[in-house]
Parts: C-alpha cells; sequence; structure tokens
C-alpha cells in the first residue's frame, strides 16, 4: 500500500497523467525530500515491475486511478518501498494471520505437505498455494507472482 502511495503521490498532486523521469525524480527527492535521487530511479522501476507505472516514450503513466488514493497528512514512504516483496513469504504471513498460529508451524506443514504427500516433488509456493486452498486463504493476487517464482527455481 505504501508503494502504491508513493507511486501516485505526484500525479495526484500534479494532477498529471503522465510525468518524465526527471520531473519524477525531482518530486521524490527535491521538492519532497523523501530520498535520493538514486532511491526515485529504484521507485520507478519497482512501480514498473508491481504494474503501478507504465513507461512509453520516456513518459510515466499510472495505472492506478490516482483520484482513489488517500495521501495521509505528513505521509513520508518507507524504506520497505524499496524492497522486493517475497510472494511466498506473504502467502506464509495471510496463512498464519487466518489461522492463528506461529509462522514455523505453518512452514512445518508447508514442508510435511512436500514430503509426506508428494515424495518432495512440489516446490515450496506451490505447497503454500494447497494450504491457502485448504484454509481458504485469498492467494489469487499472488498468483502471477508465485508463478515466476516457480519459473526462477
Amino acid at each position: 500500500m505504501t508503494l502504491e502511495i508513493t507511486v501516485a503521490a505526484p500525479f495526484k498532486h500534479t494532477r498529471k497523467t503522465g510525468m518524465r523521469k526527471n520531473e519524477l525524480v525531482y518530486y521524490y527527492a527535491l521538492d519532497r525530500k523523501w530520498m535520493s535521487t538514486e532511491q526515485a530511479a529504484v521507485l520507478l522501476m519497482r512501480g514498473e515491475e508491481a504494474g503501478l507505472l507504465g513507461l512509453e516514450n520516456g513518459v510515466y503513466t499510472i495505472r492506478i486511478d490516482p483520484s482513489a488514493v488517500t495521501i495521509p497528512i505528513g505521509f513520508k514512504p518507507s524504506s520497505s518501498i524499496f524492497e522486493a516483496n517475497d510472494p511466498a513469504q506473504e502467502l506464509i504471513g495471510r496463512i498464519v494471520k487466518a489461522r492463528g498460529v506461529p509462522e514455523t508451524e505453518v512452514v512445518a506443514e508447508m514442508n510435511k505437505v512436500i514430503r509426506e504427500q508428494f515424495d518432495n516433488n512440489l516446490l515450496p509456493p506451490a505447497a503454500l498455494v494447497l494450504l491457502a486452498k485448504k484454509y481458504g486463504v485469498a492467494y489469487e493476487d499472488l498468483r502471477d507472482a508465485l508463478l515466476s517464482s516457480l519459473k526462477k527455481a
């Protein structure tokens, strides 16, 4: 959510639908003083990877409705916006929250599914999807990211 707010902020404040890289870097680094110019460039890459920004002919366009994003008064993004999210870890967190058990218990159950039901022939993200289905935890929004993590393995 913080990434979404940070990406949407310049578009919402300037009421523009498209901005060049130098305009965005200026907004983040010099106008708001939220980050360095290098971090602003990383933020733009993360925004593209997350599908929040599109880049065409040197102009970034926002792919979400900036008017639907609420920017809290005094908002300043945390450093977590620069960290890549691990979809498997996020799904573990959702299962932990839904079941109210420690993370170690969910990981142990995942390993048990892999070992006992699939004879060690199943990768952890796939086992997590099975557990999410078992406990009625939403995973659909993570499906693409989980699939791409499977292809890297």
